[in-house]
């Protein structure tokens, strides 16, 4: 900006010394004077052209920064639209665990939270089902997957994953500090259990009816078909029920 007003400036000094000039062209000048004037018309009209071509440099220069901040605006709105929605298959960021001062990764890694009133003595570990990916999906046959689309099949992997989840962490609490309901599935879930299923988690239906929003129907039946084929479940029937184990 400073630069604009000193050459501005400069151009006002020549315009104002060519000025005096004309105005004593009235009475007789010497040649010396005439040469001189011509000289400053002269300087003065390669300085107007070169001011010309930087105001077109700048002009052009707005324009690309112009264009820039268009698509930066795109880039911001559809970074915001990402956020606002993340597919709820995707893994989420696990909470950290604060370490105080002087505490080392071991010590921090021990402290797990912990609800209002609840102890825990150990750290709970649930297997999930992983997620399918798309190159899996894609390898599905046709007349297998039918209709559903592959978020569609990740969001059932999710809710069967929030069931086992919710089961297991019942399983490993203790049943006096169980409420009622609680108490019942509980027991519920140890009638359901053979040896076959010691050391595996697995659900029923009535599970993912229990915890989950998910309809178990037709459609359902279907992508737990799919979810077979893609190895990562399994079924074991006896006793009048269907257990999808996690494989």
């Amino acid at each position: 900006m400073n630069e604009l007003e000193d050459v501005s400036q400069h151009i006002h000094d020549k315009i104002s010394s060519l000025q005096c000039m004309l105005d004593l062209s009235v009475i007789e000048l010497p040649q010396n004077k005439i040469k001189k004037l011509g000289q400053e018309l002269f300087a003065l009209e390669r300085l107007l052209e070169e001011f010309e071509k930087c105001v077109d440099q700048q002009k052009e220069q707005l324009e690309h920064l112009k264009e820039l901040e268009v698509l930066s605006q795109k880039d911001l709105e559809d970074l915001q639209h990402m956020k606002d929605n993340i597919p709820p298959h995707l893994p989420r960021k696990m909470d950290t665990v604060r370490r105080e001062p002087g505490m080392n990764h071991n010590e921090a890694a021990d402290i797990q939270p912990q609800a209002e009133n609840v102890k825990t003595t150990k750290k709970i570990f649930v297997r999930e089902m992983e997620f399918i990916t798309m190159s899996e999906f894609e390898g599905i046959p046709q007349y297998m997957k039918g209709r559903v689309s592959y978020d569609q099949l990740n969001a059932a992997v999710h809710s069967i994953n929030a069931a086992v989840t919710a089961k297991y962490k019942i399983l490993h609490q203790s049943v006096k500090t169980l409420n009622n309901h609680a108490r019942k599935l509980h027991q519920r879930f140890k009638d359901q259990e053979t040896k076959d299923t010691k050391g595996q988690h697995f659900v029923v239906e009535e599970d993912i009816r229990e915890f989950t929003q998910t309809k178990v129907d037709k459609r359902f039946q279907g992508i737990l078909n799919m979810l077979r084929h893609c190895q990562r479940l399994r079924e074991l029937r006896g006793g009048g029920l269907t257990r999808y184990m996690l494989v």
